[in-house]
């Protein structure tokens, strides 16, 4: 697998000193790749939102059974995973190539410990290909660039944005960004995306106070937004059924059904 920098800098010291949400993520799904002080703040918020462990793991679970469900039933070969966080199990490229070995994947973050692990984890089989960009969201132009020396973006791409879009603060540049990327793909390409929301219905009032307690004790910081929110950034896709729901539900598997969780989760087509 191979690695590439935007800029050709060297990759910037991991700070151990604050909590990153790479670590803190990784702490929540039961991971040992994190450090003290992203246990002390994981705790903490854990504390003031227990459901938070539950947010994590059913993130997870959605990445899991859209990436199979991609591969399986529309024939996708090709993942650009944005905000990869630490390598876990049942990674993008594992699920996929499991499925079809010919599956190429580029992930892309810019915390230095996931490039770390990046580089030792993510794999690929002989007949697909498997790449990491260490770059940031905020400039989707340079990642696309990048991820054009894997991806071929004349035939379908599942654009994977799982809870990255909540660390850009700026309403209307998430959106541009989401749009941005959106654009570039083929049609029959996917988004596939999970975002905290702000809906009483799904409890997701109760995470405000905590994500005030993050923004001044870790990094970087983030924001929840309505579902009417969310659901701007699929302007101009179909969304699959069941449309844009808590990603604990969607698609999930009979007599595995979990409770509602303050993330919502959807996959859409560009036609």
């Amino acid at each position: 697998m191979s690695e590439n920098q935007p800029d050709g800098t060297e990759t910037p010291r991991i700070d151990t000193t604050t909590a990153h949400n790479a670590r803190v993520w990784n702490y929540w799904q039961g991971g040992k790749d994190n450090y003290p002080v992203d246990e002390q703040v994981g705790d903490h918020v854990a504390g003031m939102i227990p459901v938070i462990r539950d947010i994590a793991r059913a993130d997870r679970a959605f990445l899991s059974r859209a990436v199979r469900f991609l591969a399986e039933e529309r024939g996708i070969r090709q993942f650009l995973d944005i905000g990869t966080g630490l390598p876990a199990l049942e990674n993008t490229h594992e699920i996929a190539q499991r499925i079809a070995p010919e599956s190429r994947i580029v992930y892309v973050d810019n915390d230095p410990i996931v490039l770390s692990h990046a580089r030792a984890l993510l794999t690929s089989t002989a007949e697909g290909a498997t790449d990491y960009i260490d770059a940031d969201v905020h400039d989707p132009d340079a990642i696309l660039r990048i991820a054009g020396d894997t991806l071929d973006f004349t035939k379908p791409v599942a654009l994977m944005l799982l809870g990255i879009l909540n660390f850009v603060l700026d309403d209307t540049e998430a959106r541009s960004i989401a749009h941005r990327l959106v654009a570039a793909l083929a049609p029959g390409s996917f988004l596939v995306l999970t975002h905290p929301t702000t809906e009483p219905e799904l409890g997701g009032d109760l995470q405000l106070e905590a994500m005030a307690f993050w923004n001044a004790n870790a990094k970087p910081p983030v924001t929840a937004r309505s579902k009417d929110e969310v659901a701007t950034y699929f302007d101009g896709l179909t969304l699959l059924d069941p449309g844009l729901v808590s990603c604990s539900r969607w698609r999930s598997e009979p007599g595995t059904e979990t409770g509602l969780v303050p993330q919502l989760g959807a996959v859409a087509e560009k036609a």
